[in-house]
């Protein structure tokens, strides 16, 4: 009614085959690298990239590094720059210490963000395609 959802969220049912869940008891430590989503409920030290896909911070869930992907959902607590190529949601209990780069960004009162936003807009496709043509170096 107010205009067509051109701009579609990602929601981790998409990625029926490629969801990886970090239970609320577990910790790892190191930086991931996928396709698909995840979904942390737990605690991980280290940096998250998803090349295509979703990293979602449930609101028990923990991340201390860098989170770059498509679409992130935050609603648990992350210290450490997000970069959402396309879409940042967050919720209500999301605690972020660190700087934000999204291109559509929605969120909800009572979410807290101790650093800067910074609008990708046209960017966030230029950041893609430099993206992949460095991962398919890197498999070369």
């Amino acid at each position: 009614m107010w205009g067509s959802d051109k701009h579609k969220k990602a929601d981790i049912g998409q990625f029926s085959g490629k969801t990886t869940i970090i239970a609320q008891q577990a910790q790892i430590r190191g930086d991931m690298r996928f396709d698909g989503a995840l979904q942390v409920d737990g605690r991980i030290i280290g940096n998250i990239e998803a090349e295509q896909g979703l990293v979602r911070v449930s609101e028990h869930g923990y991340v201390e590094g860098v989170i770059k992907a498509q679409h992130v959902v935050i609603n648990g607590q992350v210290v450490g720059d997000v970069h959402a190529l396309e879409h940042l949601e967050l919720d209500t209990k999301a605690r972020i210490s660190g700087d934000l780069y999204y291109r559509y960004m929605e969120m909800v009162m009572g979410a807290q963000i101790s650093g800067q936003l910074n609008y990708l807009g046209d960017e966030a496709q230029a950041l893609q395609l430099e993206s992949v043509l460095q991962l398919e170096t890197e498999n070369s």
